[in-house]
């Protein structure tokens, strides 16, 4: 994932629940993507985790009691809050969260709380009936009005053995939340905001009967991980999908379709935009009708007549808009020879501003492996990059939009 310029930090506050066993695992995958992570733990935090183990993964002294000397004289609760971009409570017991509604500050976690400035995000875990009490539902109405975001728990079988809403959803959850949060704030602040960006990835599925379709290789990555890179700059991401095995980017909203018709209609409805990135290897033809029922093999075993017909061009769809074309039009060429001469043509006939251009030679293991190697063809030229992974690719790319972005909003101020 791309990494923001500015540094990203998260107070997480462990209380009293069994769900804070999670909390390590929480702490390795926020670290995972460059969040600086201290902790709190509450007394009864301390029944389910250990301080030594939180303190061996986050490098830094957990802090826990209001009135410790030591504590105070390095950091004090004042300075603890203040540390923080996001103060996250997780697991939330019903006490604590109780605390903080009624505005109470008997101990280090409900002090800092009541103290700090920054946003306050809570994940609530506890008993069903706990979390169904009209008191706690009146507290997290409270909590809600105040401006904290509370995560919803999930529902599943309980610790105790019962069954209901209450279980502290999981780790990988809970960091696409905290990630969905830094997002939001680049989009207000970060090189792209303001920018609203199309993005297209993976194959179309062109079908011929109920059980077979034509399609190609494509794995989306490089679609999936541009949409990213874009978001983690700020912009406002829509991405249209084909047919994939990977997970939602995290602040992106992907839209999935199948067909090559489909995709068309979904790009036309994410339609006005200022940049649109188009990865997606959508087939060239479809087959004229789609059989009803599956296609039988004959007696004598030749095999059916396929009538083909034209895919929409999407791309040169984009292209030609009058008015409506986004500012910046990126396509790419997924080519098996001469990929210069090939790319280079590609954006002259399609009439985008850039053309990606790659070699999918079955040799090369780029078409749906993990690495990349591309030329960029500009108004400006071609440039070669160096085979590097697909996430670098997108920074890199985003990179470069966000060039174009600055230029553009400055000749706009001007």
């Amino acid at each position: 994932m791309a990494r923001p310029d500015t540094p990203r930090s998260v107070l997480l506050v462990i209380s009293g629940s069994i769900a804070a066993y999670k909390a390590p695992e929480l702490i390795r995958l926020l670290q995972a993507e460059g969040i600086r992570v201290r902790c709190v733990l509450t007394r009864g935090g301390s029944q389910f985790v250990t301080p030594l183990t939180l303190q061996a993964l986050t490098g830094a002294v957990v802090a826990q009691d209001l009135f410790s000397l030591t504590e105070e004289q390095e950091m004090g609760h004042i300075a603890l809050s203040r540390w923080a971009d996001l103060v996250l409570v997780c697991p939330a017991s019903a006490n604590l969260l109780a605390r903080m509604a009624g505005g109470l500050a008997e101990d280090l976690a409900s002090t800092l709380l009541l103290a700090t400035d920054a946003p306050v995000m809570v994940a609530p875990a506890m008993n069903v009936r706990m979390w169904e009490h009209p008191a706690t539902r009146q507290n997290m109405a409270v909590l809600a009005e105040r401006g904290v975001e509370i995560l919803p728990p999930d529902t599943g079988e309980m610790a105790c053995g019962e069954f209901g809403a209450g279980r502290l959803p999981s780790p990988a959850a809970i960091r696409d939340a905290v990630l969905t949060f830094f997002l939001r704030r680049e989009q207000e602040t970060g090189p792209l905001a303001g920018l609203r960006a199309l993005v297209t990835a993976g194959p179309t599925h062109e079908p011929l009967d109920p059980v077979r379709y034509l399609a190609n290789r494509s794995s989306g990555r490089q679609g999936y991980a541009i949409a990213q890179a874009l978001a983690e700059l700020g912009a406002d991401v829509t991405l249209v999908s084909g047919p994939v095995t990977l997970a939602a980017p995290v602040g992106v909203h992907l839209v999935r379709c199948e067909t090559a018709q489909e995709m068309q209609a979904h790009v036309m409805q994410a339609l006005p935009c200022d940049v649109a990135v188009c990865t997606a290897a959508v087939a060239d033809w479809r087959p004229e009708t789609e059989a009803s029922q599956k296609i039988k093999k004959n007696g004598d075993m030749r095999p059916p007549a396929l009538s083909l017909v034209p895919n929409p061009d999407i791309l040169a769809q984009l292209c030609a808009l009058a008015p409506g074309r986004p500012g910046l039009v990126i396509g790419f060429a997924a080519e098996t020879e001469t990929v210069q001469a090939h790319a280079q043509a590609k954006r002259q006939r399609k009439g985008c501003d850039w053309l990606v251009a790659n070699d999918v030679s079955p040799q090369t293991g780029i078409m749906g492996g993990e690495h990349n190697e591309v030329m960029l063809i500009t108004p400006d030229g071609m440039e070669t990059w160096p085979r590097m992974s697909k996430q670098d690719v997108a920074e890199k790319l985003a990179a470069r939009v966000g060039g174009w972005w600055h230029d553009v909003q400055s000749a706009g101020c001007g």
